[in-house]
């Protein structure tokens, strides 16, 4: 289970990250600026680039969102809640520390190898 939460959570921030300036810089610029402006340029590029970036990366956070949910034993609310909020900017990282704060306490409570 411990294996599976590292790529888990470089994932989460990744994904949160990109989120975050696509949805608070980028579609901003790219809709509210005056069109032909040098701001609306920008916004066109990081809606372009980080759009597709975020939704190839979105892919492979759901797989290492799913293998996780599989190891650490979720139930299927938490899975889909958790997996959801990977599109919510700033929750996605709510959801992160959530997920990775369920799993660190399954851990504790695990007894230690002989």
């Amino acid at each position: 289970m411990r294996a599976a939460l590292t790529p888990y959570r470089i994932m989460a921030v990744i994904v949160g990250v990109l989120l975050i300036i696509l949805c608070l810089i980028g579609l901003p610029l790219h809709y509210l600026s005056p069109d032909g402006s040098r701001a609306e340029e920008i916004g066109d590029t990081i809606s372009a680039t980080l759009g597709v970036a975020h939704g190839w990366l979105y892919m492979i956070f759901l797989i290492a969102a799913f293998v996780l949910s599989r190891k650490a034993g979720w139930d299927l609310r938490f899975t889909i809640v958790t997996l959801l909020l990977g599109t919510v900017p700033i929750l996605s990282f709510w959801a992160e520390r959530r997920a990775t704060r369920q799993v660190q306490e399954q851990l504790a409570s695990e007894p230690a190898p002989a």
